[in-house]
Parts: structure tokens; C-alpha cells; sequence
């Protein structure tokens, strides 16, 4: 049994395809080759501002972060009572493709507790959150205070050359080994993939890209929460170092996302000015702010006053649609 998030992306072959609702749920539409196996549990994705717990439905004080790990022990429970066992729980330490969701307090700590409590691993999704990107920690799962049983990451250990990582517990690793057979890859820890890596981590630490990252994004996110103060096409603004998200929606009370603004956005009025966004989560509405670790105050400053125009433009529009309504 493997327990995954809704809106999750952990990569595209099959057998990851097979644990990437975000994939698969758009593939078993067009073919029949492609459906959630028996043993793939898919559990609600923890976004508090659209997801199956809101902020807005509950009493200030409701734990959000305890409703949405109830998911996981309803999983859990239900297994028990077949006899049987979680294999893991993997998750994205920071939910990018689902949206840009920041977990609430407690949620990831208690998640693991219920599947370490009923003898399954718990892994840890880096890919595209890993190496400093959240300013704070050099891994995005620090933030929530858990220690993952696995780690995969990839993508930003090489700054673009092809080069990933799993890192695993001692008693993990013997457990694997105790099968019988062993892992070989041709490419596999190739001295060129290395070197590179390696380089990689030296300007992370010389470049002191963690305080870059903690700093602009600070920053980025401040500015961010003052346009939406002023421009109601926003209805959320989320993320913590240079991991950001803005939820576009065409009415704050009713949180109807704007996915025809988003694209309009970044399409067309961000990339005239050679700025290249990406949109993302289940109504592909959501802003996604990933830029590179090198992005400086310049950067940020020019970024804000374009966003600015498109969002002037956007909402503009909309009135006008409105007024012709």
C-alpha cells in the first residue's frame, strides 16, 4: 500500500506515473491502460485555501493540520482491519504541481506518526523543493520538523545536467541488500554527474544562496500580499522562500479560480515582457513562483512592477465582462 496526495506529481514512468494522481487521473481518461492501482491509496491534498478542509468552513481555532492526518489514519485503520500494513507515504514536502500549498501546523508530523506507528516508511518528495529553496533549511521537510525514512531529489542537484539522489537510513538500505540482488546503473555515479553536483553545492554554500532565497522571498512575499490588498483577482497569496504561489480567482467569497486570467497572465501580458511563469493546481489558476536560487532584489522589483500591469489588465477586463453582463 502506497498513500499519495490527490494533486501529486512524483514523475512520469509507469510506476511513478502510477503514484502521481496528477498525471494519472488525466491518462485513465484517455486510456484504459492507465488506472489507480488496488494498492495506491489516494488521500485529499492538505490546501487549506480550496482543498476538503478550507480555512473559511471552521472556527479559527479548528486544526486543520489534524483533520487533513485523519486521512492518512483513515487509510491506515482501514488497512488494519483487512490485516495488512502501510508500505509507505510519500509526499512532496512542498506541493508544487498541486498548487503551491504550504502544509498546516502539524499535518506532516503527525502524518508520519500514523504511518510510522503502523510499520510503514515514510518518504520525502525534494525534487523541486531540495537545496535551499525555502531559505530557511537546506530541505523543505526540515521546516515541518520530520526526519523522512527516503529522500529523492533531482533537478536542481545538477542546475539543469542530468543528475538525482536518493538518500535512505542505514537499516533501509540493509533491508534492500538482505533481497538477494543489487542496484547497478550504467550512468549511475558517473565522475562527470558528480563533479558537477558537487560544483552545484559549492556555489549554494559560497553564493550564500539559502540567505538569498530567505531574503527575496521574504520580500517577494510581502510585496505579493500588498497587490493583493489591491487587486481582488487575488485570493491567495502562499509559499516561503523562493517558493511562491498566487491563487487567481474571479470572486474572493466564492473562490472560483481565475484559470482563464492565469493564462492570459502568463501567456501573454509576462511574457511580453520576456518574464516566463508557469500555472498550476487542479484548476490550473495558481501563479507559481519558482525562479532560480541566483534571483536577486532587481529581479524581484522589475518582476513585481510587471505583475502589477498584467494584474491592472486583467482585472480590468473582467470588470468590463462584468459591466457587459
Amino acid at each position: 500500500m502506497c498513500a499519495v496526495y490527490k494533486s501529486a506529481y512524483h514523475g512520469h514512468l509507469t510506476s511513478l506515473i502510477e503514484i502521481s494522481p496528477y498525471k494519472l487521473c488525466s491518462l485513465s481518461k484517455a486510456s484504459d491502460f492507465y488506472s489507480c492501482p488496488p494498492y495506491v491509496h489516494i488521500v485529499p491534498c492538505p490546501d487549506v485555501y480550496r482543498g476538503k478542509y478550507r480555512d473559511c468552513n471552521f472556527p479559527e481555532k479548528a486544526d486543520l493540520g489534524q483533520m487533513y492526518a485523519d486521512e492518512i489514519k483513515s487509510v491506515v485503520d482501514a488497512l488494519a482491519k483487512e490485516g495488512k500494513k502501510p508500505a509507505c507515504f510519500i509526499a512532496e514536502s512542498l506541493q508544487s504541481c498541486g498548487g503551491q500549498i504550504i502544509y498546516p501546523n502539524g499535518y506532516l508530523s503527525k502524518a508520519f506518526q500514523y504511518v510510522h506507528d503502523a510499520g510503514g516508511l515514510c518518504i520525502a518528495d525534494e525534487v523541486q523543493v531540495g537545496f535551499g529553496r525555502v531559505g530557511s533549511h537546506m530541505w523543505a521537510f526540515e521546516t515541518y520538523g520530520v526526519i523522512p525514512d527516503i529522500v529523492t531529489m533531482g533537478k536542481p542537484m545538477g542546475n539543469g545536467h542530468p543528475v538525482s539522489a536518493v538518500v535512505t537510513t542505514a537499516e533501509v538500505s540493509a533491508a534492500f541488500h538482505s533481497l538477494g540482488t543489487s542496484y547497478f546503473n550504467t550512468f549511475g555515479g558517473n565522475p562527470v554527474s558528480c563533479a558537477i553536483a558537487l560544483a552545484v553545492m559549492d556555489v549554494i554554500e559560497n553564493e550564500e544562496l539559502l540567505k538569498n532565497a530567505q531574503e527575496i522571498g521574504s520580500y517577494l512575499l510581502s510585496k505579493l500580499n500588498d497587490l493583493k490588498s489591491k487587486y481582488s483577482i487575488i485570493g491567495d497569496v502562499r509559499g516561503i522562500g523562493l517558493f511562491i504561489g498566487i491563487d487567481l480567482v474571479v470572486d474572493r467569497t466564492s473562490r472560483e479560480p481565475a484559470t482563464d486570467k492565469a493564462s492570459q497572465i502568463i501567456n501573454s501580458l509576462m511574457k511580453k515582457h520576456h518574464i516566463i511563469l508557469s500555472r498550476d493546481g487542479p484548476y490550473s489558476n495558481v501563479l507559481k513562483f519558482k525562479p532560480p536560487m541566483c534571483f536577486n532584489k532587481d529581479d524581484a522589483v522589475f518582476l513585481l512592477e510587471k505583475l502589477e500591469e498584467a494584474l491592472i489588465e486583467s482585472q480590468e477586463s473582467i470588470s468590463t465582462k462584468t459591466n457587459a453582463l
